[in-house]
């Protein structure tokens, strides 16, 4: 069995830990310091889904904050709960919401937002059994795969 798990880059890994678990309900579940105390590795779980959180630690591995803002890729948390309550939870703890909860054509209620470092995360719920044929009918796109 493959699994794939993002590891993120943060200028405050420590802060993001923190943040994370605030936000959206990740758990601690590894963390390695160095003699300081300064983050070497860190892992959090969701569930089944994990993070890699770690330090900016090459001109190739910087937080979008570094970056002005920019992003190349996003984070997509699924989640069996409420997903506006999820939301919620994480506009409280200070995340932008870039596109509020909004059930989508393919059956997930989904919300974007940016962390306190410029990450773009998604966050879906299945709320409604849609099949390919739907989806299309409602998009106008052939879609293959569809599962």
């Amino acid at each position: 069995m493959a699994r794939l798990t993002s590891a993120l880059c943060y200028k405050d890994p420590k802060a993001a830990l923190k943040w994370l678990e605030a936000a959206f309900g990740f758990e601690l579940v590894l963390l390695i310091e160095d003699g300081e105390g300064n983050l070497a590795h860190s892992q959090m779980a969701l569930g089944e889904a994990h993070v890699m959180v770690g330090n900016e630690w090459s001109a190739d591995h910087a937080s979008p904050a570094s970056l002005g803002g920019k992003n190349t890729q996003t984070v997509h948390i699924h989640i069996d709960e409420d997903v506006d309550a999820h939301c919620e939870r994480a506009r409280a703890a200070g995340a932008e919401i870039l596109a509020e909860p909004d059930t989508q054509f393919y059956g997930d209620r989904t919300y974007r937002c940016r962390d306190l470092e410029g990450h773009i995360w998604t966050v879906g719920q299945t709320v409604k059994a849609v099949t390919r044929e739907e989806a299309e009918a409602a998009t106008g796109l052939k879609i293959q795969g569809w599962a």
